[in-house]
């Protein structure tokens, strides 16, 4: 599985952002967010899936992300509304072979590069 993340940017605070993310279509079970702001671990944001029939996000997420697939084109989307200079990261999508949503990147098999989101305030 290839995983392409994109669209990343600068924002002002309380603007919104898309990120994409191209995977190669090959059937995973989840498909998953994570950030990465310096000095910080890595954490999780959201994940659904694959089937779509589950979704879950970090409370840091829920109300402002959401996580959402489109199947014809195998690209997996993270819209964030009401952006926060905290939200300023690298993020990341991955992809998990098999079993169920899972928040610790350890459990991930694939990753892609990183797209920066930067929140001015």
């Amino acid at each position: 599985v290839q995983l392409q993340a994109f669209g990343g940017g600068l924002v002002q605070a309380g603007g919104s952002l898309r990120l994409s993310c191209a995977d190669s279509g090959r059937i995973v079970s989840v498909v998953s967010w994570f950030r990465h702001a310096p000095g910080k671990q890595r954490e999780f944001v959201a994940a659904m899936t694959w089937r779509g029939d589950r979704k879950f996000y970090a409370d840091s997420a829920k109300g402002r992300f959401t996580i959402s697939r489109d199947n014809r084109s195998n690209t997996v989307y993270l819209q964030m509304n009401s952006l926060k200079p905290e939200d300023t990261a690298a993020y990341y999508c991955a992809a998990r072979r098999w079993g169920a949503i899972a928040t610790t990147e350890s459990d991930y098999d694939y990753w892609g590069q990183g797209t920066q989101v930067t929140v001015s305030s």
